[in-house]
């Protein structure tokens, strides 16, 4: 079981690698030289396979196109804190397919890194220069200059860390020792977060930001701890728990904190209440992806509570192969229920309800955005697909910004520094 487990959520990193699941995409590093503090807060989302921004008002709206030949996808990944620097994820046509496994042949596909200015619309590529394989990702910015990059060679992930053009691969972890996902920056940049995935389980780690010094913070058999955000503090290390053997599906988990130096780790809920394999849509337009929780400026956490006896409208068929990554049979007249944003106070486990809708909806990715005033998140109704919303970040005045690229659905919002 622990087998499939992995594979079956390391198959869901690779495909959210930069903004789709995990705070992977969330890190930011600072460039003084070039902040911009007068513009309105604006945000990427994806619609249809489509990467758009929109501003917070929900003006703005574009949807991104890039003119570079071979180049089947695009994704956004790592944000430089100017606001308007970002780097992107692209992949040439994959390699897998009708009689050729994911497994064997999806990181035989070419991949290349870009930073893309969104002010002015320009687009140049990184991480040529002394390339190490064909297929790079990229993890983390861990300062100006240098980036961690997952790389796969002979089936095998590692994560290097090198400069912005690729020279100086130096190794963040070993190959072979298991790959590090949901990797997350100490807000005075010297340490790393990560879960790590090994035949032990998923387990959460800090480390330096050269990959020395390692700590394992939280850690079981008999629990996938997943994705790390650190406190605007750097005191706590926020992850989630899932207690998978008797929740194969990842449908929910509690959310936890730990200390950085593995000093301390805490459960801040319990029941399994937050919506952690976010699946939703009709079969013709299905989709989904790890819901991580989030904090706020305050210190507080936003997250997706379940409903009492809530169910999904996509159930797990744990006695079929999962040849698709997305082992489930749709059955909305089975659902229940739906879950509400809310915001958890760790001092003292105080939550506060700040979305709730009858009948009753999915609100889930919930985010503040960087000035601290608003927070968007993703709605859907039951068998539906999700809209992009926002609210200010008392939960009051929630509006509905866009239901994406020919309203057939938005997800993943994602604030630009």
């Amino acid at each position: 079981m622990l087998l499939n487990l992995l594979s079956r959520r390391r198959f869901l990193n690779f495909a959210a690698v930069g903004a789709l699941t995990s705070c992977i995409s969330c890190q930011r590093f600072a460039d003084p030289r070039s902040r911009v503090t007068s513009r309105p807060a604006r945000f990427f989302f994806t619609s249809q396979g489509r990467t758009a921004v929109m501003n917070v008002d929900g003006s703005g709206l574009r949807y991104l196109e890039f003119d570079v030949p071979n180049q089947a996808t695009w994704q956004p990944g790592p944000s430089f804190s100017d606001g308007r620097r970002v780097i992107f994820l692209s992949m040439e046509p994959r390699r897998d397919g009708p009689g050729r496994p994911f497994e064997e042949y999806y990181t035989q596909t070419p991949t290349h890194l870009w930073i893309y200015d969104l002010d002015r619309d320009s687009l140049s590529e990184i991480a040529m220069r002394e390339r190490l394989a064909v297929f790079y990702t990229p993890a983390l910015l861990v300062s100006d200059e240098r980036i961690l990059v997952q790389v796969v060679r002979n089936k095998v992930g590692q994560i290097f860390s090198m400069n912005l053009d690729g020279t100086d691969a130096r190794e963040f972890t070993r190959a072979g020792e298991g790959l590090p996902y949901g990797l997350s920056r100490s807000p005075d940049g010297r340490r790393v977060a990560f879960h790590l995935a090994s035949p032990r389980g998923y387990e959460i780690w800090t480390c330096d930001a050269d990959g020395a010094n390692r700590v394992r913070v939280a850690g079981h058999s008999d629990h996938l701890y997943f994705g790390t955000s650190w406190s605007p503090d750097g005191q706590w290390i926020l992850y989630q728990d899932c207690l998978f053997k008797s929740d194969p599906a990842h449908d929910w988990s509690d959310l936890c904190i730990g200390r950085p130096d593995g000093s301390e780790h805490r459960t801040l809920t319990s029941g399994q209440v937050q919506w952690f394999g976010a699946t939703y849509g009709p079969p013709q337009n299905r989709g989904g992806g790890s819901n991580m929780p989030a904090w706020t400026r305050a210190g507080h956490v936003l997250f997706s509570r379940k409903l009492a006896g809530s169910t999904v409208p996509w159930e797990f068929q744990p006695q079929r192969p999962d040849t698709d990554h997305f082992n489930r049979d749709f059955k909305p007249g089975l659902a229940r229920g739906g879950t509400e944003i809310c915001r958890l106070d760790p001092q003292n486990g105080s939550v506060t309800r700040l979305t709730q809708s009858e009948p009753p909806v999915w609100d889930f990715r919930a985010s503040e955005s960087p000035d601290g005033k608003h927070i968007v998140f993703c709605r859907a109704e039951t068998g539906g697909v999700p809209a992009i919303w926002v609210m200010d970040s008392d939960g009051t005045h929630p509006r509905l910004l866009t239901r994406g690229f020919e309203d057939k659905g938005a997800d993943h919002p994602r604030w630009i520094a």
